[in-house]
């Protein structure tokens, strides 16, 4: 489920309105609605602010069980070369900005740019 579509769930859950989101955590209904909507992607300050509002905890934004669910075993993760890159010094850098372009463009464009990127790489290993 995308964030939006389970942010309007669980509001329309707890029978409140988007005005009443807006009141409650200081954000502006249109905003909210752009959220719901998916043309919006919400920071974890975001998410933190509007769990708040719903009066739940944080984890039940993205889990849908009744329980709370138990943590996992997430292993160290792997410096093999493959995945270090972007771990430290240009890399990162460079990966820093690209989170930050990637986060002020819509779905569609970041697809394009994904795809080309895949269209390099092919012709790479060629």
């Amino acid at each position: 489920m995308i964030i939006g579509e389970r942010l309007r769930l669980l509001r329309e859950q707890k029978n409140l309105t988007q005005v009443e989101i807006q009141d409650r955590t200081s954000f502006f209904s249109s905003y909210v609605s752009r959220i719901e909507n998916g043309h919006s992607v919400p920071s974890v300050e975001t998410l933190q602010k509007w769990a708040r509002a719903l009066d739940i905890p944080i984890y039940q934004l993205f889990y849908e069980g009744g329980r709370k669910p138990k943590a996992g075993n997430h292993a160290k993760p792997d410096n093999s070369k493959a995945d270090a890159w972007g771990r430290s010094g240009k890399d990162a850098r460079m990966l820093r900005i690209f989170r930050q372009l990637f986060s002020q463009m819509d779905q569609r464009d970041i697809k394009i740019v994904l795809y080309t990127a895949q269209q390099m790489a092919r012709t790479k290993r060629r």
